[in-house]
C-alpha cells in the first residue's frame, strides 16, 4: 500500500477527537491490520455532503423512504474504491489486503454479523437514554446543534429529558449492566475476546461501544468508573487489551 486510507470520521471536543460507536469499529480495525490512514473529520451537518462529493453509498433510509448517509466511510486511493458502513469496510479491509491480520476469519462470516446485530439488541436500548444527552455535550456546536435538533425531533423528546431520573434512575442504570452482561455471557469465561484467545472484529464491536460510554460520560464520570467493574471488569481488561490498537491521539487543529 503506498498511499494511506483515508478514513472518515465525526469530531467532538473530547480527548482525542474519536468518540462514535460506528467509526470507533474502524479506527481499531485500521490500527489492527497495521494500515496507513488519515483521518478527515466531518461535522455532522456535512456528512450527507461529503459523501455525496466522494461517492459514498447512503447506509440507511429514513422514515420518509429517502437515503441517509452515515459514517465510517472510507476511500482507498490505491484501489478508488469508497466504502460505507462498518461491516462492509471490514469486509472489504479482509479482501483487499489479506496479508494483514484478518478481522473476520474464515467461516465465522455468518456468526460475527448475528454477534454484531446480538450485541446492538442487549445493549442499545438501555443505554441510549443515557448515551444520547451526553453525545450532545461533547459534539462541537455546529454538529452539537444538528444532533440536538435531529435527535430530539425523532424522539419526540428533548434531549436533556431523556436520561431516568429519580427512583427510574437506579432502575434503568441496572438494566444496562444486564445488557452487558449478556454479552459477557456469551464469551467463555476466561477467555479474552469473543473468539478466545484470537481478536476479531466482534471484539471491536464491543470496544466501539465501550469508546462510546467513555468519551461520552467521561474517563472520571461515576457511569464509566462503574462500567469498568462490570461482569468482573472483563471491559477495563478488554479496553485494556486492545489499546495498543487505538492509534494515534488525533485533534482537529481549529
Amino acid at each position: 500500500m503506498s498511499q494511506p486510507i483515508i478514513f472518515y470520521d465525526i469530531p467532538s471536543t473530547a480527548a482525542g477527537c474519536a468518540w462514535s460507536h460506528n467509526t470507533w469499529k474502524i479506527r481499531y480495525a485500521l490500527n489492527f491490520k497495521g494500515l496507513a490512514y488519515k483521518t478527515t473529520w466531518v461535522e455532522y451537518p456535512d456528512i450527507e455532503s461529503v459523501c455525496k462529493e466522494i461517492g459514498a453509498e447512503p447506509t440507511m433510509v429514513r422514515k420518509d423512504g429517502s437515503p441517509y448517509s452515515t459514517l465510517p466511510v472510507i476511500h482507498d486511493p490505491n484501489t478508488g474504491a469508497v466504502v460505507s458502513d462498518s461491516a462492509r469496510i471490514a469486509d472489504y479491509l479482509d479482501a483487499t489486503y489479506p496479508d494483514t491480520p484478518v478481522l473476520t476469519p474464515a467461516g465465522t462470516h455468518t456468526l460475527q454479523n448475528a454477534f454484531r446485530a446480538a450485541v446492538h439488541n442487549a445493549t442499545d436500548p438501555v443505554i441510549r437514554p443515557y448515551i444520547m444527552p451526553a453525545v450532545a455535550r461533547i459534539l462541537r456546536p455546529r454538529s452539537e446543534e444538528y444532533f440536538v435538533r435531529t435527535r430530539e425531533a425523532n424522539y419526540k423528546k428533548k434531549l436533556t429529558e431523556m436520561e431516568p431520573t429519580g427512583e427510574a434512575r437506579e432502575t434503568a442504570w441496572k438494566e444496562c449492566q444486564a445488557g452487558y452482561g449478556k454479552i459477557s455471557g456469551w464469551i467463555k469465561e476466561g477467555d479474552s475476546f469473543v473468539m478466545g484467545d484470537t481478536i476479531s472484529f466482534a471484539d471491536f464491536v464491543i470496544a466501539g461501544e465501550l469508546q462510546w460510554c467513555m468519551k461520552a460520560f467521561g474517563a472520571e464520570s461515576e457511569k464509566w468508573k462503574d462500567m469498568l467493574t462490570w461482569n468482573g471488569g472483563r471491559w477495563a481488561k478488554l479496553i485494556d487489551d486492545l489499546k495498543k490498537y487505538e492509534g494515534p491521539v488525533e485533534e482537529m487543529s481549529n
